[in-house]
């Protein structure tokens, strides 16, 4: 996978909490045994009409969104199945960053993301930002009717908005998923970075396997 580091785009904001997998990528769309084309399918329910032809009430269709690599939505985001292909449709569409809220506190406190579909991010290279509530409804009203830019850097783990004023938001990440993501290492990437060490440790072991 690409290694993120710092990157510049459009925001496109869908203000909808608890948006699950299904909603996010349908399930008759998970019957191909490849791992392309899914860009089309993302949020399909809602972005179609029955003839085929794209919803003009649906957030992302608006022409202020067009081309965008952010994608500012509610908390909760990404629950329900596991499907891998939900972060799939995401990226394929174009989004380089997801950006969601936490809401309430303590036991009561629903988080941005769903935990599966937030190690299925990282574990595909698409960043998953937590920030705060009211730093999200800052984005969220600062969108209507006008287009948003966002940099978005890992090295320095903040979000930059530009619209009528600037705001910068910092948010945080384990340092272990911050130096995959900034090597571009995947599981199987992190695996053959070892692979020295494991080879060593093999060539001392061969002698106790039965």
């Amino acid at each position: 996978m690409e290694p993120i580091k710092t990157f510049t785009g459009k925001i496109a904001v869908l203000e909808r909490a608890n948006v699950d997998t299904d909603q996010i990528i349908p399930k008759q769309f998970l019957k191909s045994i490849e791992r392309t084309g899914f860009g089309p399918a993302l949020f399909y329910d809602w972005r179609y009409l029955e003839d085929g032809s794209d919803d003009p009430a649906f957030e992302l269709n608006d022409s202020l969104r067009a081309g965008a690599s952010v994608l500012v939505a509610d908390n909760n985001f990404g629950c329900g199945s596991s499907r891998e292909h939900a972060v799939w449709a995401v990226q394929q569409y174009g989004f380089q960053a997801v950006i969601a809220p936490w809401k309430g506190t303590g036991e009561d406190q629903t988080p941005g993301f769903a935990d599966i579909f937030k190690n299925n991010s990282y574990g595909n290279g698409l960043l998953a930002i937590e920030l705060a509530p009211e730093e999200v409804r800052w984005i969220f009203d600062s969108a209507k009717g006008r287009e948003l830019e966002a940099t978005v850097s890992l090295e320095d783990q903040t979000v930059t908005v530009r619209g009528e004023e600037e705001r910068i938001f910092k948010f945080e990440i384990t340092s272990d998923v911050k130096d995959r993501l900034l090597s571009g290492l995947d599981a199987i990437g992190l695996t053959l970075s070892h692979e020295a060490e494991i080879t060593a440790f093999e060539a001392t072991h061969d002698d106790q396997m039965p």
